[in-house]
């Protein structure tokens, strides 16, 4: 017996064994316990490497260790072709899409092979085969028919250059992460699935995933982002229409003294339209359309904003309220509208001493005063109320319940939840994905395709445009098709 170990010739031998005998190919058997085992599915952007290595084979250990009790392992592979990572790896190297994905799923399948993991390679899929995005379309199709996926008007990352929607985590600095170019905020037609439905079940079910470490529980649930307290609706001045505002300290609403809206939000423009403050509001919407709008970047600012040269009416102290657009108001978090209370809210607090704005203070510590002329910053800490009509002399902390309800009595507000998660844009300008299954028929407006028409084919032998642009737009027999209502 050979004492030195030759990996070359000892492992290609038993490789070689294993795939003509098929010995990880796996069939049904009602007799043996079932057990299934998916490492997450790489990207075929290359050659693996050592985290390819590690991640498969503590998958592989754990596969070959239940096929030694008995199970029944279902121990698949595959290949996450599609999207934004492959395509812009492409680009880079000067290729198409296609011929870059299965040539290096070719590649990294024989990497695989050698180091001997127990796949069933009989089952391996790839996410840009139209047997597999069949599957997406038919799924799609089924969610719209429930409501749960749709199309609206929504605000964008938009980078005009590679002509996109960009995801928050591919905006950097300001900039798109693939080309370098100013991403800015634009308002497009997006698809949508309706995942906030599911924001109570996802929040309550962070509490039963078995094994999570505390940090990522922790994560999971600030991104679902549950508040608990009020929607309050301001009228606007001299109109019939009314801001709706979701707030957690209703206790402060006596302390509202402006609002401020998000410049992506709809009122914004329509408010300032026709008035001095129009030229100014439009430059300001310009100019912060071009900066990084995620929660964490606009945290980081300077707290600026413009008068819309309207007003609104405070529901409850009845004051009249300068309605400003703000840097720091997001659409994405509640209406996009914020009632500025800034006696307590720091964020507010600056922006009033920045702008001369009014400050009321609503609630007191127990054993002092504040004094809105002196205060140098806000006060968030709990109190007696004062200022607040039937409220005064009641703790802030009991008041968040009895003014939701009084507002509700009133019909000025209601008691409600609302989530920092939102519902998930799926829209990409880009070539290298599945096709949606929806025709838009002049009409009969949008119309989906017919489940015996799947697959929507991706034409793989379109040729990307200059800057890698897609070229869908512009293949006829892409864009034209006869709508199977009117024909």
């Amino acid at each position: 017996m050979d004492e030195r170990y030759e990996p070359r010739a000892l492992e290609s031998k038993w490789q070689k064994f294993w795939e003509e005998t098929k010995l990880f190919k796996i069939e049904e058997n009602p007799d043996k316990e079932k057990y299934y085992l998916l490492e997450m599915f790489p990207y075929p952007s290359g050659n693996i490497h050592m985290g390819h290595v590690r991640n498969y084979t503590i998958g592989d250990v754990v596969a070959r260790y239940k096929r030694m009790q008995g199970f029944n392992v279902l121990h698949p592979m595959g290949w996450d072709a599609f999207g934004m990572p492959a395509e812009n790896a492409a680009i880079a190297n000067n290729s198409h899409p296609a011929r870059w994905t299965y040539e290096n799923i070719d590649a990294m399948r024989f990497q695989l092979k050698s180091l001997g993991f127990s796949y069933d390679w009989e089952r391996e899929i790839a996410t840009c085969r139209p047997e597999y995005y069949r599957w997406e379309q038919w799924l799609f199709l089924k969610m719209y028919k429930k409501g749960m996926a749709y199309r609206k008007e929504s605000f964008v990352n938009w980078c005009e250059h590679c002509q996109t929607v960009l995801a928050n985590e591919q905006v950097e600095a300001g900039m798109c992460w693939r080309c370098g170019k100013q991403v800015h905020q634009k308002k497009l037609w997006q698809w949508f699935f309706r995942i906030t439905d599911y924001a109570e079940d996802l929040l309550s079910y962070c509490e039963k995933l078995p094994g999570w470490p505390d940090k990522v529980i922790t994560m999971q649930k600030n991104w679902i982002g549950k508040s608990v307290g009020a929607e309050i609706r301001f009228p606007i001045e001299n109109t019939g229409e009314q801001i709706p505002v979701f707030t957690t300290r209703q206790d402060t609403v006596y302390g509202a003294t402006f609002m401020c809206l998000a410049p992506e939000h709809p009122l914004v423009i329509k408010l300032s339209e026709g008035t001095q403050q129009e030229k100014e509001v439009s430059e300001f919407i310009d100019r912060i359309s071009i900066q990084d709008r995620s929660s964490r970047a606009v945290d980081s600012y300077e707290k600026e904003g413009v008068f819309t040269g309207a007003y609104c009416i405070n529901p409850l102290s009845g004051i009249h309220m300068p309605i400003y657009t703000a840097n720091f108001a997001l659409m994405e978090y509640g209406t996009g509208a914020v009632m500025s209370v800034p006696a307590h809210d720091q964020r507010d607090f600056e922006f009033a001493r920045k702008y001369d704005l009014d400050i009321v203070v609503v609630v007191k510590p127990y054993d002092d005063d504040l004094d809105p002329v002196s205060m140098t910053e806000a006060y968030a800490g709990e109190g007696t109320m004062v200022n607040s009509g039937p409220f005064n002399g009641m703790d802030n902390i009991k008041a968040l319940d009895e003014i939701a309800s009084y507002l509700e009595q009133k019909g000025l507000g209601k008691k409600t939840v609302s989530f920092r998660l939102r519902d998930w844009g799926i829209s990409r300008q880009r070539y290298w994905g599945a096709p949606i299954p929806i025709i838009h028929c002049k009409t009969c407006n949008i119309v989906p395709v017919p489940e015996e028409d799947l697959p929507i084919l991706l034409p793989e032998d379109a040729g990307l445009l200059e800057g890698g642009k897609s070229p869908l737009p512009t293949l006829e027999s892409f864009v034209n098709t006869t709508c199977p209502i009117c024909g």
